[in-house]
């Protein structure tokens, strides 16, 4: 049943909110040992359904040697990882979860292997995956091997992997992990280190030329199977069509919103009306791609701090920066990615050896950021307005852009129904703005769906008493104004009701 809807669903115009997990380190038993795939689904599905998630994506599952390598550095490219169980393990593990209507992505590691002698390396004596060639055939910068693209049985011997996860288990899409390391002669090397391609550049033509076949042959074999792209340079395309001229992905994780909104979070408010163009600068691309925006493990770990952790202010002002974090991200436009225990605000950066600090929900401002988030992402489930026209810009349109002075911005995300939009306003001060005023299209009332200030959620729960009433007065680009209150450091949604 769950593969037939797969295969009729519309993903691209549907809910898609994604929870990143290690399964190694998501939950351990009382003595700090994995737990199995039997173990695990049920309580991951749980998880989810309670948290309003439509898709778990695994950080790499296939048998890997090395722990701290997290699984990206394969040997095994055909069964997952015995840690925690057999094949048939995992094959429950997946279908379980489709039973309680959650999709399951894999991380997918074409780009390069590791050189431990048991795996691919030198695996008839001679260079039979790699590239003779170092200049080709090394990532120094990860100490594995490059798959060597342009040889028709090894990039068959991929595509037989990929197909094999979908075939087999029954896997709903995949995230090709290190897209722009393939995509690039010159990644990561200096003058004298890369060859160019025949035409004298530095794309890599052969890997190109895998990257396309592949995404063809899952969308061709497996209708409604997503592939997705971990790319992050400007290379144009990745999410567009073959025939297009582009990659064929369904998918393109936005690292560049990423990057911006991060710097823009861990900035004290007093200076953040001199980075408002990271808030903004987004918008200019956003529908050039069909974008996922992730807030995954790579910004939690090697220093980076939690994503606590990099919010400025005392306890109160680091939670309500973070509940404004993943409002934004989820009013946004694109899909969204949050890795485990970013959602209920853990202190310390991952650790692939310890479970994530459950512990932490016995204290108010956790359950209460975990509450939210569950409010959150059942809002957005319901609301079509908030998913269906992610990636044209007609279902986005500014109110206000430019208020940096006050680090405020406002703006409408619409479905295919125009009479169905919701108004998203965003403070990013702790300064209360009383008698804020904003333009609407309708004169009605306004009702206030949602607000992140809530005490419900931790907050100070300042707000607007439930709604408040346009008047027909031009604001902005806007023929009727509503007056507001805007509570410190939060997201207030309002919906008309007319």
């Amino acid at each position: 049943e769950w593969l037939s809807r797969r295969g009729q669903t519309d993903i691209l115009n549907s809910p898609m909110s994604i929870y990143e997990a290690h399964l190694g380190s998501w939950a351990r038993n009382a003595d700090n040992e994995w737990l199995t795939y039997r173990e695990l689904a049920p309580l991951l599905a749980q998880y989810a359904k309670q948290q309003n998630y439509t898709h778990i994506e695994l950080m790499p599952i296939g048998e890997f040697p090395y722990d701290p390598s997290w699984g990206y550095q394969v040997t095994g490219y055909f069964c997952p990882t015995s840690r925690f169980g057999s094949p048939d393990d995992f094959r429950y593990f997946v279908d379980f979860l489709h039973n309680h209507d959650i999709g399951v992505i894999i991380d997918w590691v074409p780009a390069h292997f590791p050189k431990d002698d048991f795996g691919l390396r030198r695996f008839d004596g001679s260079a039979l995956y790699e590239h003779e060639d170092w200049r080709k055939g090394e990532h120094k910068d990860w100490g594995t091997l490059i798959f060597n693209c342009g040889r028709r049985e090894v990039g068959n011997f991929l595509y037989s992997s990929v197909l094999f996860w979908l075939e087999f288990y029954h896997i709903d899409g995949i995230r090709v992990d290190a897209v722009a390391s393939m995509l690039y002669l010159d990644y990561s090397r200096e003058e004298g280190e890369w060859e160019p391609n025949e035409f004298g550049g530095r794309e890599n033509l052969d890997a190109i030329d895998f990257l396309r076949k592949m995404n063809i042959l899952v969308h061709e074999k497996f209708p409604g199977v997503m592939t997705i792209a971990e790319e992050s340079t400007s290379w144009g395309g990745v999410s567009r069509p073959t025939y297009l001229g582009g990659l064929g992905f369904t998918f393109k994780w936005n690292m560049g919103w990423m990057s911006d909104i991060l710097k823009y979070f861990s900035a004290d408010p007093i200076y953040r009306k001199y980075y408002h163009k990271n808030l903004t600068f987004a918008l200019l691309y956003a529908f050039h791609e069909n974008f996922v925006l992730p807030l995954s493990h790579d910004e939690v770990v090697h220093g980076k701090g939690s994503l606590i952790g990099k919010m400025p202010g005392d306890r109160w002002q680091k939670f309500a920066n973070l509940r404004l974090l993943f409002g934004y991200m989820y009013a946004h436009p694109g899909k969204k990615l949050i890795f485990q225990g970013g959602d209920i605000g853990q202190w310390s950066e991952w650790d692939h050896d310890a479970s994530v600090d459950w512990g932490l929900l016995k204290y108010a401002p956790h359950a209460r950021l975990q509450k939210y988030m569950t409010h959150l992402g059942k809002l957005y489930r319901d609301s079509k307005c908030m998913w269906e026209d992610d990636f044209s810009s007609n279902g986005f349109e500014w109110v206000d852009l430019n208020d940096a002075e006050s680090s405020t911005i406002s703006f409408i995300r619409k479905s295919k129904n125009p009479d169905d939009y919701m108004l998203f306003v965003f403070n990013f001060t702790p300064v209360v703005r009383y008698d804020y005023k904003i333009g609407v299209p309708e004169n009605c009332f306004y009702q206030e769906v949602l607000n992140s200030d809530s005490e419900d959620y931790f907050g100070s729960n300042v707000g607007n008493k439930g709604g408040v009433w346009a008047k027909p007065a031009a604001c902005n680009q806007w023929p009727n104004t509503i007056s507001i209150t805007l509570p410190p450091l939060a997201m207030t949604i309002f919906g008309p009701k007319r």
